[in-house]
Protein backbone atom coordinates (compact mmCIF):
# COMPACT_ATOMS: atom_id res chain seq x y z
CA UNK A 1 0.00 0.00 0.00
CA UNK A 2 0.71 3.64 -0.69
CA UNK A 3 1.12 5.83 2.40
CA UNK A 4 -2.32 6.92 1.73
CA UNK A 5 -3.71 3.70 1.76
CA UNK A 6 -2.45 3.08 4.38
CA UNK A 7 -3.97 6.01 5.91
CA UNK A 8 -7.20 4.79 4.37
CA UNK A 9 -6.65 1.36 6.34
CA UNK A 10 -5.62 2.59 9.56
CA UNK A 11 -8.89 5.06 9.60
CA UNK A 12 -11.75 3.03 8.26
CA UNK A 13 -10.35 -0.79 9.34
CA UNK A 14 -12.40 -1.49 12.76
CA UNK A 15 -9.12 -3.46 13.85
CA UNK A 16 -8.15 -0.13 15.20
CA UNK A 17 -9.62 0.88 18.01
CA UNK A 18 -12.01 4.21 18.17
CA UNK A 19 -9.11 6.89 19.32
CA UNK A 20 -7.08 6.08 16.71
CA UNK A 21 -9.53 5.90 13.62
CA UNK A 22 -10.96 9.69 15.40
CA UNK A 23 -7.49 10.88 15.53
CA UNK A 24 -6.54 9.83 11.74
CA UNK A 25 -10.23 11.12 10.64
CA UNK A 26 -9.31 14.47 11.68
CA UNK A 27 -6.82 14.89 9.51
CA UNK A 28 -7.46 16.89 6.18
CA UNK A 29 -5.50 14.52 3.31
CA UNK A 30 -6.61 16.53 0.35
CA UNK A 31 -5.60 20.22 2.31
CA UNK A 32 -4.06 21.72 5.23
CA UNK A 33 -2.47 18.29 6.63
CA UNK A 34 -1.22 15.99 3.58
CA UNK A 35 2.25 16.14 4.92
CA UNK A 36 1.23 15.49 8.30
CA UNK A 37 -0.49 11.83 7.06
CA UNK A 38 2.92 11.58 4.51
CA UNK A 39 4.85 11.75 7.96
CA UNK A 40 2.59 9.52 9.73
CA UNK A 41 2.70 6.84 7.25
CA UNK A 42 5.92 6.98 5.09
CA UNK A 43 7.59 4.56 6.42
CA UNK A 44 7.46 1.84 9.60
CA UNK A 45 8.64 3.29 12.29
CA UNK A 46 12.34 2.33 12.54
CA UNK A 47 13.42 -0.44 15.10
CA UNK A 48 17.38 -0.43 15.46
CA UNK A 49 20.24 -0.77 17.74
CA UNK A 50 18.54 2.11 19.70
CA UNK A 51 15.03 0.14 19.02
CA UNK A 52 12.43 2.58 18.75
CA UNK A 53 11.98 5.88 19.33
CA UNK A 54 9.66 8.54 17.73
CA UNK A 55 6.46 11.38 18.38
CA UNK A 56 3.35 9.88 19.17
CA UNK A 57 0.36 9.27 17.73
CA UNK A 58 -2.23 7.45 15.02
CA UNK A 59 0.57 5.83 12.09
CA UNK A 60 3.29 3.66 11.10
CA UNK A 61 5.74 5.68 11.91
CA UNK A 62 4.69 6.33 15.24
CA UNK A 63 4.71 5.72 18.63
CA UNK A 64 0.99 3.70 19.51
CA UNK A 65 0.21 0.70 20.66
CA UNK A 66 0.10 -0.81 17.45
CA UNK A 67 3.92 -0.33 16.87
CA UNK A 68 4.57 -1.31 20.57
CA UNK A 69 2.74 -4.18 19.70
CA UNK A 70 4.58 -5.53 16.13
CA UNK A 71 8.16 -4.61 17.84
CA UNK A 72 6.93 -6.94 21.27
CA UNK A 73 5.77 -9.44 18.60
CA UNK A 74 8.95 -9.22 16.81
CA UNK A 75 11.03 -9.94 19.99
CA UNK A 76 8.72 -12.65 21.39
CA UNK A 77 9.43 -14.10 17.92
CA UNK A 78 13.43 -14.05 18.06
CA UNK A 79 13.34 -15.04 21.95
CA UNK A 80 11.44 -17.91 21.17
CA UNK A 81 13.56 -19.26 18.01
CA UNK A 82 16.52 -18.15 20.36
CA UNK A 83 16.53 -19.59 23.52
CA UNK A 84 13.59 -21.86 22.99
CA UNK A 85 11.73 -22.93 26.68
CA UNK A 86 14.27 -21.52 28.33
CA UNK A 87 13.20 -18.38 27.25
CA UNK A 88 9.56 -18.97 28.06
CA UNK A 89 10.37 -19.71 31.28
CA UNK A 90 13.17 -17.12 32.22
CA UNK A 91 11.07 -14.36 30.39
CA UNK A 92 11.42 -10.81 30.20
CA UNK A 93 11.69 -7.62 32.90
CA UNK A 94 9.97 -4.57 31.62
CA UNK A 95 10.23 -0.92 32.71
CA UNK A 96 8.51 2.20 31.95
CA UNK A 97 9.37 6.04 32.57
CA UNK A 98 7.00 8.48 33.38
CA UNK A 99 6.14 10.01 30.10
CA UNK A 100 2.45 9.60 28.49
CA UNK A 101 1.69 6.24 27.83
CA UNK A 102 5.07 5.18 28.67
CA UNK A 103 2.57 2.81 31.82
CA UNK A 104 0.08 1.64 28.95
CA UNK A 105 2.52 0.80 26.13
CA UNK A 106 4.38 -1.43 29.34
CA UNK A 107 1.38 -3.16 29.60
CA UNK A 108 0.86 -3.18 25.90
CA UNK A 109 4.33 -5.29 25.73
CA UNK A 110 3.66 -7.48 28.69
CA UNK A 111 0.36 -8.68 26.71
CA UNK A 112 1.94 -9.45 23.92
CA UNK A 113 4.72 -11.52 24.99
CA UNK A 114 2.82 -13.44 27.46
CA UNK A 115 0.19 -14.10 24.64
CA UNK A 116 3.19 -15.79 23.55
CA UNK A 117 3.77 -17.66 26.35
CA UNK A 118 6.67 -15.95 28.02
CA UNK A 119 6.97 -15.11 30.95
CA UNK A 120 7.12 -10.59 32.19
CA UNK A 121 8.25 -9.09 35.08
CA UNK A 122 6.41 -5.78 35.01
CA UNK A 123 7.44 -3.04 37.34
CA UNK A 124 4.65 -1.88 39.11
CA UNK A 125 5.63 1.64 38.87
CA UNK A 126 8.08 4.27 36.78
CA UNK A 127 11.41 3.38 37.26
CA UNK A 128 15.18 4.56 36.33
CA UNK A 129 16.43 3.00 33.25
CA UNK A 130 19.56 1.69 34.84
CA UNK A 131 17.01 -0.29 37.07
CA UNK A 132 15.68 -1.96 34.84
CA UNK A 133 19.01 -2.93 33.20
CA UNK A 134 19.61 -4.31 36.86
CA UNK A 135 16.69 -6.14 37.10
CA UNK A 136 16.84 -8.20 34.04
CA UNK A 137 19.95 -10.27 35.89
CA UNK A 138 18.30 -9.93 39.13
CA UNK A 139 15.25 -11.81 37.58
CA UNK A 140 17.63 -14.26 35.57
CA UNK A 141 15.66 -12.90 32.01
CA UNK A 142 16.49 -13.47 28.47
CA UNK A 143 15.90 -9.62 27.67
CA UNK A 144 14.30 -6.33 29.00
CA UNK A 145 12.15 -3.74 28.04
CA UNK A 146 11.89 0.12 28.73
CA UNK A 147 9.67 2.19 27.57
CA UNK A 148 11.03 5.36 27.55
CA UNK A 149 12.37 8.39 25.13
CA UNK A 150 15.26 9.80 27.49
CA UNK A 151 15.48 13.42 27.74
CA UNK A 152 13.63 14.48 24.24
CA UNK A 153 10.32 16.71 24.30
CA UNK A 154 7.15 15.85 25.66
CA UNK A 155 5.96 14.70 22.03
CA UNK A 156 8.19 11.79 22.15
CA UNK A 157 8.47 8.03 23.77
CA UNK A 158 10.54 5.17 23.22
CA UNK A 159 10.94 1.23 23.14
CA UNK A 160 14.28 0.26 23.78
CA UNK A 161 15.48 -3.87 24.13
CA UNK A 162 17.95 -5.34 26.81
CA UNK A 163 19.71 -8.34 26.49
CA UNK A 164 20.02 -11.41 29.08
CA UNK A 165 23.38 -9.62 30.28
CA UNK A 166 21.47 -5.89 31.12
CA UNK A 167 22.96 -4.21 28.07
CA UNK A 168 21.30 -2.52 25.05
CA UNK A 169 21.35 -4.23 21.99
CA UNK A 170 23.88 -3.77 19.51
CA UNK A 171 24.13 -3.86 16.18
CA UNK A 172 24.39 -7.99 15.56
CA UNK A 173 21.61 -8.65 18.25
CA UNK A 174 19.52 -5.81 16.90
CA UNK A 175 19.57 -6.38 13.24
CA UNK A 176 18.26 -10.29 13.96
CA UNK A 177 15.47 -8.73 16.08
CA UNK A 178 14.52 -6.03 13.39
CA UNK A 179 14.52 -9.03 10.72
CA UNK A 180 11.55 -10.84 13.23
CA UNK A 181 9.76 -7.24 13.67
CA UNK A 182 10.31 -6.58 10.00
CA UNK A 183 8.53 -9.77 9.27
CA UNK A 184 5.26 -8.74 10.35
CA UNK A 185 3.10 -7.56 7.66
CA UNK A 186 -0.28 -7.59 9.61
CA UNK A 187 -0.90 -5.93 12.82
CA UNK A 188 -4.01 -8.31 12.89
CA UNK A 189 -1.24 -11.05 13.70
CA UNK A 190 -0.35 -9.90 17.00
CA UNK A 191 -2.10 -10.87 20.20
CA UNK A 192 -3.09 -8.53 22.52
CA UNK A 193 -5.13 -10.54 24.74
CA UNK A 194 -2.29 -11.30 27.16
CA UNK A 195 -2.27 -14.08 29.61
CA UNK A 196 -2.19 -12.47 33.47
CA UNK A 197 -0.75 -16.09 34.74
CA UNK A 198 2.56 -15.25 33.55
CA UNK A 199 2.61 -11.58 33.83
CA UNK A 200 4.20 -10.76 37.71
CA UNK A 201 4.48 -7.66 39.05
CA UNK A 202 7.88 -7.08 40.39
CA UNK A 203 10.10 -4.37 42.45
CA UNK A 204 13.95 -4.59 43.01
CA UNK A 205 14.41 -0.70 43.82
CA UNK A 206 15.48 -1.50 47.79
CA UNK A 207 18.30 -4.57 45.95
CA UNK A 208 19.30 -1.82 43.20
CA UNK A 209 20.03 0.96 45.71
CA UNK A 210 22.44 -1.23 47.99
CA UNK A 211 24.05 -2.17 44.76
CA UNK A 212 24.45 1.09 43.98
CA UNK A 213 25.72 2.36 47.60
CA UNK A 214 28.64 -0.47 46.93
CA UNK A 215 30.11 1.83 45.23
CA UNK A 216 30.68 4.31 47.74
CA UNK A 217 34.15 5.68 48.47
CA UNK A 218 33.75 8.75 50.82
CA UNK A 219 33.79 7.95 54.54
CA UNK A 220 33.68 11.45 56.43
CA UNK A 221 30.34 11.91 57.70
CA UNK A 222 31.29 14.80 58.56
CA UNK A 223 31.97 16.27 54.77
CA UNK A 224 28.61 14.26 54.01
CA UNK A 225 26.91 16.30 56.25
CA UNK A 226 28.24 19.60 55.61
CA UNK A 227 27.67 19.59 52.03
CA UNK A 228 24.13 21.59 50.65
CA UNK A 229 22.22 19.54 47.74
CA UNK A 230 19.27 20.67 45.69
CA UNK A 231 18.18 17.95 43.74
CA UNK A 232 15.82 17.91 40.85
CA UNK A 233 14.15 14.60 38.94
CA UNK A 234 12.41 16.72 36.26
CA UNK A 235 9.15 15.26 36.85
CA UNK A 236 11.03 11.96 36.44
CA UNK A 237 12.07 8.18 37.71
CA UNK A 238 15.18 9.51 39.79
CA UNK A 239 13.35 10.85 42.98
CA UNK A 240 13.17 7.57 44.65
CA UNK A 241 16.47 6.00 44.37
CA UNK A 242 18.28 9.32 44.17
CA UNK A 243 17.15 10.47 47.46
CA UNK A 244 17.15 7.16 48.89
CA UNK A 245 20.86 6.82 48.14
CA UNK A 246 21.75 10.03 48.87
CA UNK A 247 19.89 9.87 52.35
CA UNK A 248 21.58 6.09 53.26
CA UNK A 249 24.84 7.63 52.47
CA UNK A 250 24.80 9.83 54.83
CA UNK A 251 23.78 13.19 52.40
CA UNK A 252 21.49 14.38 54.98
CA UNK A 253 21.49 18.16 53.87
CA UNK A 254 19.11 17.16 50.85
CA UNK A 255 16.56 19.25 49.15
CA UNK A 256 14.31 18.38 46.31
CA UNK A 257 12.15 20.61 43.89
CA UNK A 258 9.10 19.52 45.15
CA UNK A 259 7.17 21.09 41.85
CA UNK A 260 9.53 18.64 40.07
CA UNK A 261 8.95 15.36 41.75
CA UNK A 262 5.49 15.14 40.47
CA UNK A 263 5.16 12.26 37.39
CA UNK A 264 4.16 14.19 34.38
CA UNK A 265 4.91 13.23 31.09
CA UNK A 266 4.16 16.80 30.24
CA UNK A 267 6.70 18.41 31.60
CA UNK A 268 4.91 21.21 32.56
CA UNK A 269 7.83 23.47 34.78
CA UNK A 270 10.73 22.79 31.73
CA UNK A 271 11.17 23.66 28.40
CA UNK A 272 12.88 20.38 27.85
CA UNK A 273 13.12 17.44 30.68
CA UNK A 274 17.15 17.06 29.54
CA UNK A 275 19.57 18.58 32.15
CA UNK A 276 22.28 19.07 29.26
CA UNK A 277 19.97 21.85 28.87
CA UNK A 278 20.69 24.95 31.12
CA UNK A 279 17.24 25.92 31.52
CA UNK A 280 16.04 22.37 32.76
CA UNK A 281 17.82 22.94 35.73
CA UNK A 282 16.72 26.56 36.40
CA UNK A 283 14.56 25.54 39.36
CA UNK A 284 17.09 23.99 41.23
CA UNK A 285 19.36 26.69 40.85
CA UNK A 286 16.92 29.37 42.27
CA UNK A 287 16.11 26.85 45.48
CA UNK A 288 19.54 26.11 45.89
CA UNK A 289 20.08 30.43 45.42
CA UNK A 290 17.63 30.95 48.55
CA UNK A 291 19.05 27.74 50.63
CA UNK A 292 22.59 28.99 49.90
CA UNK A 293 23.60 25.13 48.58
CA UNK A 294 26.44 24.35 47.44
CA UNK A 295 25.53 21.80 44.21
CA UNK A 296 22.18 21.44 41.97
CA UNK A 297 21.54 18.38 40.62
CA UNK A 298 19.10 17.00 37.82
CA UNK A 299 17.93 13.84 36.32
CA UNK A 300 16.35 13.04 33.23
CA UNK A 301 12.85 11.12 32.68
CA UNK A 302 14.20 8.02 32.75
CA UNK A 303 17.17 8.52 35.44
CA UNK A 304 20.15 7.61 33.45
CA UNK A 305 22.05 11.32 33.10
CA UNK A 306 22.62 13.36 35.40
CA UNK A 307 23.43 17.62 35.27
CA UNK A 308 25.20 19.64 38.01
CA UNK A 309 25.30 23.22 38.64
CA UNK A 310 27.76 24.68 41.17
CA UNK A 311 27.48 27.61 43.34
CA UNK A 312 30.66 29.93 42.96
CA UNK A 313 31.51 33.38 44.11
CA UNK A 314 29.19 34.85 41.66
CA UNK A 315 26.20 32.68 40.57
CA UNK A 316 25.40 29.39 40.02
CA UNK A 317 27.60 27.42 37.34
CA UNK A 318 26.87 24.61 35.14
CA UNK A 319 29.14 21.64 34.19
CA UNK A 320 29.58 19.96 31.23
CA UNK A 321 29.36 16.00 30.71
CA UNK A 322 33.16 15.88 29.63
CA UNK A 323 34.13 18.21 33.10
CA UNK A 324 32.32 16.27 34.76
CA UNK A 325 33.58 12.78 33.21
CA UNK A 326 37.13 14.01 34.08
CA UNK A 327 36.46 15.16 37.43
CA UNK A 328 35.24 11.80 38.14
CA UNK A 329 37.68 9.67 36.31
CA UNK A 330 40.67 11.87 38.61
CA UNK A 331 37.89 10.74 41.91
CA UNK A 332 38.05 7.38 41.61
CA UNK A 333 41.44 6.83 40.30
CA UNK A 334 42.71 8.79 43.88
CA UNK A 335 40.09 7.03 45.95
CA UNK A 336 39.74 3.10 44.51
CA UNK A 337 42.07 0.19 44.06
CA UNK A 338 43.69 -0.31 40.35
CA UNK A 339 46.08 -1.81 38.32
CA UNK A 340 47.28 -1.95 34.94
CA UNK A 341 44.26 -4.01 33.72
CA UNK A 342 41.86 -1.99 34.82
CA UNK A 343 40.03 -0.28 31.70
CA UNK A 344 38.28 3.03 31.50
CA UNK A 345 35.39 3.14 28.29
CA UNK A 346 34.32 5.79 26.44
CA UNK A 347 32.80 7.22 23.49
CA UNK A 348 34.86 8.54 20.32
CA UNK A 349 32.48 11.93 20.85
CA UNK A 350 33.98 12.53 24.54
CA UNK A 351 36.55 14.80 25.41
CA UNK A 352 40.36 13.06 25.46
CA UNK A 353 40.62 14.49 29.12
CA UNK A 354 39.68 12.14 30.80
CA UNK A 355 41.20 9.56 28.80
CA UNK A 356 44.40 11.48 29.55
CA UNK A 357 43.72 11.15 33.21
CA UNK A 358 43.46 7.50 32.82
CA UNK A 359 46.63 7.18 31.12
CA UNK A 360 48.79 8.86 33.37
CA UNK A 361 47.51 6.64 36.06
CA UNK A 362 48.61 3.46 33.44
CA UNK A 363 45.16 2.30 32.69
CA UNK A 364 43.60 1.00 29.68
CA UNK A 365 41.80 3.26 27.12
CA UNK A 366 38.90 1.91 24.94
CA UNK A 367 37.21 3.78 22.43
CA UNK A 368 33.69 2.85 21.77
CA UNK A 369 31.07 4.35 19.20
CA UNK A 370 27.97 6.77 20.48
CA UNK A 371 25.73 5.00 22.69
CA UNK A 372 26.21 3.54 26.09
CA UNK A 373 24.87 0.07 24.78
CA UNK A 374 28.70 -0.16 23.23
CA UNK A 375 30.34 0.60 26.91
CA UNK A 376 27.91 -1.70 28.39
CA UNK A 377 28.95 -4.67 25.76
CA UNK A 378 32.80 -3.84 26.94
CA UNK A 379 31.98 -4.57 30.33
CA UNK A 380 30.34 -8.07 29.00
CA UNK A 381 32.90 -8.77 26.53
CA UNK A 382 35.72 -8.33 29.85
CA UNK A 383 33.85 -11.12 31.57
CA UNK A 384 33.44 -13.50 29.14
CA UNK A 385 37.32 -12.88 28.40
CA UNK A 386 38.01 -13.54 32.12
CA UNK A 387 36.10 -16.76 32.48
CA UNK A 388 37.45 -18.22 28.76
CA UNK A 389 41.12 -17.94 29.99
CA UNK A 390 41.67 -14.69 27.43
CA UNK A 391 44.03 -13.12 29.89
CA UNK A 392 44.69 -10.37 26.87
CA UNK A 393 41.35 -9.18 26.71
CA UNK A 394 40.41 -9.91 30.28
CA UNK A 395 40.70 -6.45 31.54
CA UNK A 396 39.00 -4.63 34.33
CA UNK A 397 36.17 -2.66 34.16
CA UNK A 398 37.10 0.61 35.71
CA UNK A 399 35.08 3.50 34.96
CA UNK A 400 32.58 4.16 31.52
CA UNK A 401 31.24 7.92 30.18
CA UNK A 402 29.96 9.42 27.41
CA UNK A 403 29.97 13.54 26.98
CA UNK A 404 25.84 13.35 26.72
CA UNK A 405 26.02 13.26 30.87
CA UNK A 406 25.99 9.82 31.06
CA UNK A 407 28.32 7.78 33.45
CA UNK A 408 28.29 4.27 34.78
CA UNK A 409 30.79 3.43 38.14
CA UNK A 410 30.40 -0.70 38.99
CA UNK A 411 29.27 -3.13 36.87
CA UNK A 412 25.12 -3.50 38.81
CA UNK A 413 24.12 -2.06 35.21
CA UNK A 414 24.91 -2.18 31.98
CA UNK A 415 23.92 1.38 30.84
CA UNK A 416 24.77 4.92 32.18
CA UNK A 417 23.22 5.39 35.78
CA UNK A 418 22.28 8.74 36.91
CA UNK A 419 21.81 7.06 40.46
CA UNK A 420 25.44 5.92 41.14
CA UNK A 421 26.72 8.96 39.45
CA UNK A 422 24.78 11.41 41.58
CA UNK A 423 26.30 9.90 44.46
CA UNK A 424 29.90 10.29 43.59
CA UNK A 425 29.16 13.36 42.74
CA UNK A 426 28.07 14.53 45.90
CA UNK A 427 30.96 12.96 47.01
CA UNK A 428 33.27 14.59 45.05
CA UNK A 429 31.69 17.50 46.13
CA UNK A 430 31.72 17.04 49.78
CA UNK A 431 34.93 16.01 49.76
CA UNK A 432 36.68 18.88 48.35
CA UNK A 433 34.53 21.51 50.07
CA UNK A 434 35.94 19.53 53.00
CA UNK A 435 39.48 20.93 51.59
CA UNK A 436 38.29 24.61 51.16
CA UNK A 437 37.14 24.05 47.14
CA UNK A 438 34.63 23.45 44.69
CA UNK A 439 34.02 21.22 41.90
CA UNK A 440 34.79 24.15 39.76
CA UNK A 441 38.11 24.46 41.34
CA UNK A 442 38.97 21.28 40.52
CA UNK A 443 37.87 21.31 37.53
CA UNK A 444 40.88 24.31 37.26
CA UNK A 445 43.38 22.10 38.78
CA UNK A 446 42.94 19.45 36.51
CA UNK A 447 43.44 21.76 33.49
CA UNK A 448 46.63 23.24 35.12
CA UNK A 449 47.91 19.57 34.91
CA UNK A 450 46.66 18.12 31.66
CA UNK A 451 45.65 21.65 29.53
CA UNK A 452 42.86 23.17 28.38
CA UNK A 453 39.80 21.80 26.98
CA UNK A 454 37.13 23.40 25.59
CA UNK A 455 33.76 20.98 24.42
CA UNK A 456 30.61 21.78 22.80
CA UNK A 457 27.69 20.64 20.91
CA UNK A 458 25.73 22.16 18.04
CA UNK A 459 22.46 20.50 17.43
CA UNK A 460 20.08 21.51 14.30
CA UNK A 461 16.85 19.60 14.26
CA UNK A 462 15.57 18.87 10.77
CA UNK A 463 12.07 17.19 10.61
CA UNK A 464 10.34 14.50 8.50
CA UNK A 465 10.98 12.73 5.46
CA UNK A 466 12.65 16.16 3.89
CA UNK A 467 14.64 16.77 6.63
CA UNK A 468 16.10 13.14 6.99
CA UNK A 469 17.08 13.94 3.14
CA UNK A 470 18.83 17.14 4.06
CA UNK A 471 20.53 15.48 6.76
CA UNK A 472 21.92 12.57 4.40
CA UNK A 473 23.00 15.33 1.78
CA UNK A 474 25.20 17.02 4.59
CA UNK A 475 26.87 13.29 5.51
CA UNK A 476 27.70 13.24 1.75
CA UNK A 477 28.87 16.20 1.18
CA UNK A 478 31.38 16.32 4.13
CA UNK A 479 32.66 12.58 3.19
CA UNK A 480 33.18 14.49 -1.01
CA UNK A 481 34.35 18.15 0.10
CA UNK A 482 35.62 17.51 4.20
CA UNK A 483 35.03 19.94 6.98
CA UNK A 484 35.13 24.29 5.56
CA UNK A 485 38.17 24.77 8.54
CA UNK A 486 41.72 25.25 8.60
CA UNK A 487 44.35 22.99 10.13
CA UNK A 488 42.66 19.41 9.62
CA UNK A 489 45.04 16.99 9.73
CA UNK A 490 43.42 13.56 9.10
CA UNK A 491 39.75 12.02 9.08
CA UNK A 492 37.80 9.39 10.57
CA UNK A 493 34.98 7.67 8.47
CA UNK A 494 33.66 5.45 10.89
CA UNK A 495 31.59 4.10 7.97
CA UNK A 496 34.52 2.19 6.99
CA UNK A 497 34.97 0.16 10.10
CA UNK A 498 37.57 1.65 12.17
CA UNK A 499 40.19 -1.02 13.76
CA UNK A 500 39.59 -0.18 17.42
CA UNK A 501 41.22 -3.01 19.76
CA UNK A 502 41.85 -6.04 20.39
CA UNK A 503 37.96 -7.37 20.30
CA UNK A 504 37.86 -6.03 16.72
CA UNK A 505 36.73 -3.37 14.75
CA UNK A 506 33.61 -0.91 15.42
CA UNK A 507 30.51 -1.67 13.58
CA UNK A 508 30.10 0.43 10.87
CA UNK A 509 28.37 3.47 11.72
CA UNK A 510 27.92 7.16 10.15
CA UNK A 511 30.20 9.24 12.03
CA UNK A 512 32.85 11.47 10.86
CA UNK A 513 35.71 12.80 13.08
CA UNK A 514 38.06 15.32 11.62
CA UNK A 515 41.11 15.44 13.91
CA UNK A 516 43.34 18.86 14.39
CA UNK A 517 47.60 18.40 14.37
CA UNK A 518 47.39 19.80 18.20
CA UNK A 519 44.54 16.97 18.92
CA UNK A 520 41.62 18.70 18.48
CA UNK A 521 38.51 17.24 16.56
CA UNK A 522 35.28 17.65 15.09
CA UNK A 523 32.80 15.03 15.08
CA UNK A 524 30.10 15.19 12.89
CA UNK A 525 26.67 12.75 13.31
CA UNK A 526 23.15 12.44 12.40
CA UNK A 527 21.49 11.52 15.79
CA UNK A 528 19.87 7.96 16.31
CA UNK A 529 16.58 8.68 18.27
CA UNK A 530 15.89 12.69 17.12
CA UNK A 531 15.85 14.62 13.93
CA UNK A 532 19.08 15.76 13.78
CA UNK A 533 22.76 16.26 13.05
CA UNK A 534 25.16 16.79 16.02
CA UNK A 535 28.43 18.76 15.62
CA UNK A 536 30.78 17.83 18.14
CA UNK A 537 34.07 19.96 19.15
CA UNK A 538 36.85 19.49 21.20
CA UNK A 539 39.08 21.68 21.41
CA UNK A 540 42.43 21.72 23.16
CA UNK A 541 44.08 25.12 23.54
CA UNK A 542 46.67 26.79 25.95
CA UNK A 543 44.05 29.07 27.71
CA UNK A 544 40.29 29.27 27.75
CA UNK A 545 40.38 32.69 25.70
CA UNK A 546 42.09 31.00 22.98
CA UNK A 547 40.10 27.78 23.29
CA UNK A 548 36.96 30.15 22.72
CA UNK A 549 38.28 32.19 19.67
CA UNK A 550 38.73 28.96 17.55
CA UNK A 551 35.68 27.46 18.86
CA UNK A 552 33.85 30.51 17.48
CA UNK A 553 35.90 30.41 14.48
CA UNK A 554 34.98 26.93 13.37
CA UNK A 555 30.93 26.96 14.15
CA UNK A 556 30.65 30.46 11.82
CA UNK A 557 32.72 28.85 9.12
CA UNK A 558 30.60 25.93 9.12
CA UNK A 559 27.02 27.80 9.75
CA UNK A 560 27.76 29.63 6.85
CA UNK A 561 28.97 27.01 4.06
CA UNK A 562 26.57 24.59 5.43
CA UNK A 563 23.82 27.10 5.25
CA UNK A 564 22.73 25.40 8.81
CA UNK A 565 20.58 27.73 11.66
CA UNK A 566 19.83 27.36 15.41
Amino acid sequence: MDVFEKYDYWKTDSFFDDSTRDELKALDPGGRDKKEIEDRFYRDLEFGTGGMRGIMGAGTNRMNVYTVGKATKGLGEYILNTYSRDGKDRGVAIGYDTRNNSEIFSRVAARVLSSMGIRVYLHPFPVPTPQLSYSVRYWRCVAGIVITASHNPKEYNGYKVYDEFGGQLVPKQANEVTRYVNAIWDYKEIDFTGNPNLVRMADCTDSYVREVRKQARLVDNNAKESLKIVYTPLHGTGNVPVVQTLLQEGFVNLDVVNAQTIYDGDFPTVKSPNPEDEKALEMGIQQAEMQNADIVLGTDPDGDRVGIAVRTNHAYRLMTGNQVGALMMDYLLESTEYSEKSAVVKTVVTSELGADIARSFGLRVFDTLTGFKYIGEKITQFEKAAENGAADKAFNYFFGYEESYGYLVGTHARDKDAVVSSLIICEMAAKYKAEGKTLIDKMNEIYDSYGYYRDDLDSFTLKGKDGLKEIQSIMKRLREEGLPVQGIDSVIDYMEGVHADSFGPLPKSDVLKFVMGDGSWIAVRPSGTEPKIKFYYSIKANSEGEADIRLEHYKEAIYTELKLYK
